[in-house]
């Protein structure tokens, strides 16, 4: 009988199936004190944009493509009347008004709420077709 009261007497041990959360959240610490004192010295990718001057003066033979809110495209020339013109005959609609001299300046202005494909697709075409001097007209001053 001597083996049932030792065995009374001696307390069985568990094992504990739960993880011990105390490493765990040190490593956290040390991660986010390093995150913080190094997170100031990352440099972020800084993207230089060119800035828009003002001109001496303006060219004497100026074409302008509108781009509208509804993405219609028309023809200005010297400031004159616009006229409705579709993308497909753009280039040659340019090409006429520029009167066989490449150095004419084609200025695209857009509507605000106008697409990028849109005023890009214009640009492309342009490029297709050759011409040469092709810029975007800004809005001076801030908005």
């Amino acid at each position: 009988m001597p083996s049932v009261s030792h065995r009374a007497g001696s307390r069985h041990r568990r094992t504990i199936n739960e993880i011990n959360m105390v490493p765990f959240i040190d490593v956290m610490l040390v991660l986010l004190v390093i995150f913080m004192v190094t997170a100031p010295l990352i440099t972020t990718g800084l993207v230089d944009l060119p800035s828009v001057g003002q001109a001496k003066r303006k060219p004497e033979h100026v074409i302008e493509l509108v781009v509208g809110s509804d993405e219609a495209l028309r023809i200005r020339v010297d400031g004159k009347d616009a006229q409705s013109v579709p993308l497909r005959s753009v280039a040659a609609r340019v090409r006429d008004a520029q009167g066989g001299n490449a150095d004419t300046p084609v200025v695209i202005s857009a509507d605000r709420a106008v697409k990028y494909e849109a005023v890009v697709r214009v640009m492309d075409t342009l490029q297709r077709a050759g011409v040469q001097r092709v810029g975007l007209a800004v809005k001076s001053g801030t908005p």
